[in-house]
């Protein structure tokens, strides 16, 4: 670097800028999740989509739990793979309560795990219809379709993903 440009770097340095730097309080402010009081005024499609998000936590413990007995009882196809299935079975419902949690909280990651969840949960559900499974599979699609909604709402959307540009 030249001594030109090193004058011109240290001018434009020393020059006071027209936008004022955001203090390291006001950018923690910013990407802070909100507060207790805060929070209880998240929009209802928020508090919906994570209600939903703990619902089916709920449901696949319930259903680990219950694999988990059909393997203790010898009524699994084979017991390492009952075993297994039950493992990650409880491992994923307290990933799911986390997610729930989290988009409770309004933590901006949560929202793509969330709405992951509710897709998966509506391709399970199809295969469930499909295969007659209807007292499982109306539920989950319906449940998937009210959790999809309330996360693609335009509040929840501003609540999830803060910052976002807005079209005009």
């Amino acid at each position: 670097m030249g001594s030109r440009s090193r004058a011109r770097a240290r001018a434009q340095a020393s020059q006071p800028s027209t936008q004022q730097p955001l203090s390291g309080q006001r950018l923690a402010e910013q990407a802070a999740p909100p507060n207790g009081r805060e929070r209880a005024q998240l929009p209802r499609s928020v508090r919906i989509a994570a209600a939903v998000e703990a619902v089916e936590a709920l449901a696949l413990l319930t259903g680990s739990v219950l694999a988990g007995i059909a393997t203790i009882s010898g009524h699994s196809y084979q017991r390492a793979s009952g075993v297994a299935i039950t493992i990650i079975g409880i491992a994923t419902a307290i990933a799911l309560a986390l997610v729930a949690r989290a988009v409770r909280a309004g933590r901006r990651w949560s929202r793509t795990p969330a709405m992951l969840t509710q897709i998966f949960a509506g391709i399970v559900a199809i295969y469930l219809i499909q295969s007659g499974r209807l007292d499982w599979g109306v539920p989950t699609i319906l449940v998937a379709i009210v959790g999809l909604a309330a996360l693609l709402t335009p509040a929840s959307i501003e609540v999830l993903t803060p910052g976002r540009v807005r079209k005009s």
